[in-house]
């Protein structure tokens, strides 16, 4: 009895069993995604080690549909990474070639232009071929080869885009030191030329714009024309004075400050002008007097007609000859005083003993000679320039008025200019005071001539 009830229940679950088996035979066959617990469909290679391992030789026709469907897919996706591959190489092509075609117009290649031209051409025909490609699905038999091939001539773009640059850049850099080259030879060529005219200037005494001058045509610019070279004159004699003191082992720092104490200097070498304020103070002081505070010399008072063309004749006959000429013809004449006085009061025996060893030039001085020096020659120079300024400043029709201003004052740029610019460009915010004087400045009517001053930020009043 139990025989028959267990040989009765047998055949529905085999047919249960049979039916599942089918259902789960469709769903991999037509590509169903399997349920839980069932494993995904496997790639070719993983199938065909899983025959081998098995031992299995034959093979089932629905796994050869899947197969081969797969490869398609994988070949599909290949083919459209070598064709994007492709594109991205011919771009990266028209890229190089069009900055070829820039390079080649500056300087001017016509056939590198021709060439290249043809060249990105060709790289727009090549695209358009890719497109039609796509478009009707025509793809490389063998995708890795292209894809490769692709990447190798985009890698060449590349190089060649960074091997026109270069070529750029040492094309710019020639042209720059082309550039530099000729404005140095244009700055020699200046230099020369300047040499040549003061070389002209100290050897006539004359200034191109002082030929042909009249007494009527005197003008604020003709002064400050001589302004100018006046200071020239007194830096270049100033840097004579701190050379023998730097010979002699005096102390800069302390010889500056005995002149403008308690100055703050943005520079070291600011320092020399310090010196320059006290040349021009001892050469211009009673520059407003028409004898410049010389006993024995008397001017005219009654005409002043007649005291513009005494001083503008003095101003004619010192203009055209050296200091040094000028002396030795009239050793005791307006000049040749105005140098004594001002040699002596400038030059202090202290100073002159450490520079030349001995007190002989002022010795000279005092007998009415005058020393044959080197440094006796810069002063005669600055004293003549200072001598012709103020015989002008009493041959203008309106004379020129000399000032000057006090330390601890504001800044002005209508009555000074500075000497100093880092210290107005030095972006701090502080109001700009006048630590002393350098220059004089000079008013004739409405014409002002800025007097130049040093400016500091950490000034002691």
């Amino acid at each position: 009895m139990d025989s028959l009830k267990k040989s009765s229940a047998t055949p529905p679950k085999n047919k249960l069993g049979r039916a599942f088996a089918k259902v789960l035979h469709i769903r991999v066959a037509t590509g169903i995604a399997p349920v839980d617990g069932i494993k995904k469909v496997k790639p070719q290679l993983k199938l065909e080690e899983d025959r081998l391992k098995d031992g299995f030789g034959s093979k089932d026709p629905a796994l050869s549909l899947e197969e081969k469907g797969v490869d398609e897919l994988i070949h599909n996706r290949e083919s459209l990474e070598a064709l994007l591959a492709k594109i991205f190489a011919c771009i990266s092509s028209v890229k190089a070639n069009y900055s070829l075609l820039q390079f080649s117009q500056s300087p001017y290649d016509a056939e590198g232009i021709q060439s290249t031209d043809q060249l990105i051409v060709s790289e727009f025909k090549n695209l358009s071929e890719l497109k039609r490609s796509f478009m009707k699905k025509q793809f490389d038999s063998s995708p890795q080869t292209a894809l490769l091939m692709a990447e190798i001539l985009e890698q060449k773009s590349h190089a060649k885009t960074y091997e026109i640059m270069g070529k750029k850049m040492e094309f710019q850099v020639k042209l720059k030191d082309s550039e530099i080259t000729f404005f140095k030879e244009k700055l020699e060529d200046l230099n020369r030329e300047n040499r040549t005219l003061e070389k002209t200037f100290n050897q006539s005494g004359q200034l191109p714009v002082l030929n042909n001058l009249h007494l009527s045509g005197l003008t604020p610019a003709h002064f400050a024309s001589v302004r100018r070279h006046t200071v020239k004159s007194i830096r270049s004699f100033v840097r004579l004075l701190i050379n023998e003191m730097k010979s002699a082992d005096w102390d800069i720092d302390a010889a500056a400050s005995a002149i403008e104490p308690c100055v703050s200097y943005s520079r070291a070498d600011h320092k020399c002008f310090a010196f320059e304020s006290f040349v021009c103070r001892e050469m211009f002081d009673s520059f407003q007097y028409p004898n410049f505070s010389m006993p024995n010399e008397t001017m005219p008072e009654n005409s002043n007609s007649k005291r513009r063309q005494l001083f503008f004749d003095r101003f004619l006959e010192l203009k055209a000859v050296k200091p040094r000429d000028y002396l030795a013809m009239k050793p005791r004449s307006a000049f040749a005083k105005f140098c004594r006085l001002k040699y002596l009061r400038l030059v202090h025996p202290k100073m002159e003993t450490a520079f030349f060893g001995n007190l002989t030039q002022r010795n000279l001085m005092s007998s009415g000679n005058f020393p044959e020096t080197t440094c006796f020659a810069m002063f005669a120079e600055v004293a003549r320039w200072v001598w012709l300024l103020h015989c002008l400043a009493f041959s203008l029709e309106a004379e020129a008025a000399i000032f000057q201003v006090s330390r601890g004052c504001r800044f002005s740029e209508v009555y000074m200019e500075t000497v100093a610019e880092e210290v107005m460009d030095s972006g701090k915010d502080y109001d700009p005071r006048v630590a002393f004087t350098i220059v004089p400045g000079f008013r004739i009517r409405r014409t002002v001539i800025q007097c130049q001053v040093y400016l500091s930020d950490q000034l002691q009043i």
